[in-house]
């Protein structure tokens, strides 16, 4: 029977994981505890690796890499809410890899818009840990639009420059949405696949405030292109893939900033001040309860969320902002209240607070910005008390 979150109960509704999601979920946080506690993304964070190669061969020798995929392209064949419970756990662990790149972008956009022959070609290498990918949209501070992106596909060639790029100083391949010749919003964007090893190629790492998570600038000249999906579709598949990836990005962020609470929690109730813990003082107190509320209601939203997408329901680009909105602003809050929590040694770099907090500014920035999700969702809402 295929795993389920929500069931009819009277008027009441269930949105709680099944019992094998909740095991899946208990063996990926024992998994995390164990291989990435906060030395590992600190060993990144620190060193000059852009990601860490063994934890990335551990995640893929258990399977995660294909959880969504299906079974005849070699992955598990599973579905969407378990890849939801391993990104809540990824989040806790603030795992330094190219997962979030790979899966959430690259292989849902060829799940949903890929060729048969594309599919048979990338999927099993991402099965497989051979190839990493990416998703290239940005082109710098503005906000990405069929109007303002600048880099052109024209005759199979792609031209331009994309920054920044989530792990692109370290992915094998690229979506790419570019702009053509044709006219009208749809028809002027194009996803196409691109070989980041190929001709035409050059690309150059970044500095963001997050460092154990890799970025690129990337620029193409005349490189080779593998037209994706319908060619009069491409901003709409954009839209589709970036709602699907805010949900699992949701569920990143729900993570880390429970993470947040928990280290918060546990310093309170070791920290004496005045001869007294310093949880027991009122501001500590309602330091927690909201960063708990805050937490909470992330929580539900990405669940309403996980479900929408799971069921590829009608109310997912809807879901999705919601999830995107209510978990950006929790992680963001739970975040500067750890450092807060801490007081003068949570802003050293000895502490851990800081990763967390660079972790949750920059997760804030992916797929877009809370700002640009809530115009999403304004309109969402409109469009549907209008039908």
């Amino acid at each position: 029977m295929a795993p389920q979150m929500m069931v009819q109960m009277g008027r009441d509704m269930n949105f709680d994981f099944s019992d094998d999601q909740k095991f899946l979920k208990d063996q990926a946080n024992k998994f995390l505890t164990e291989k990435c506690d906060t030395t590992v993304p600190r060993a990144v964070l620190e060193g000059d690796a852009p990601f860490d190669k063994d934890l990335w061969k551990a995640i893929v020798e258990m399977g995660w890499t294909g959880i969504t995929i299906p079974e005849e392209f070699g992955g598990l064949g599973l579905g969407h809410l378990e890849l939801c419970v391993i990104a809540e756990e990824m989040g806790r662990a603030l795992a330094p890899v190219p997962f979030s790149s790979t899966i959430y972008l690259a292989a849902e956009a060829l799940l949903l818009a890929g060729s048969e022959e594309q599919k048979k070609k990338y999927l099993p290498k991402i099965v497989s840990g051979e190839l990493i990918g990416t998703f290239a949209i940005a082109e710098g501070a503005k906000v990405p639009t069929p109007h303002s992106l600048e880099t052109r596909l024209s005759d199979g060639k792609i031209s331009g420059t994309k920054i920044p790029v989530p792990d692109g100083d370290v992915a094998d391949f690229a979506v790419v949405a570019a702009v053509t010749d044709s006219s009208g919003e749809d028809s002027s964007v194009v996803l196409s696949i691109v070989d980041l090893t190929g001709k035409g190629v050059s690309r150059k790492t970044v500095s963001t405030i997050d460092p154990s998570r890799s970025h690129a600038t990337i620029t193409f000249d005349n490189a080779k292109a593998e037209p994706m999906g319908e060619m009069d579709a491409g901003w709409s598949l954009t839209r589709a893939i970036f709602d699907r990836a805010a949900v699992l990005f949701a569920f990143e962020q729900v993570g880390g900033a429970d993470r947040c609470l928990e280290m918060s929690k546990d310093y309170a109730l070791t920290r004496y001040a005045f001869g007294r813990k310093i949880g027991s003082f009122q501001a500590i107190k309602h330091k927690l309860a909201d960063m708990y509320v805050k937490n909470q209601l992330a929580r539900s939203n990405a669940y309403y969320g996980a479900w929408a997408l799971s069921t590829d329901a009608h109310e997912l680009p809807i879901a999705a902002a919601g999830a995107r909105i209510s978990a950006t602003q929790a992680f963001d809050y739970a975040s500067k209240e750890m450092i807060q929590t801490h007081g003068g040694i949570g802003f050293t770099w000895e502490m851990d607070c800081h990763m967390f907090l660079r972790r949750a500014q920059l997760l804030g920035l992916c797929v877009g910005g809370a700002r640009g999700w809530k115009d999403r969702l304004i309109s969402a809402l409109e469009r549907r008390n209008a039908a």
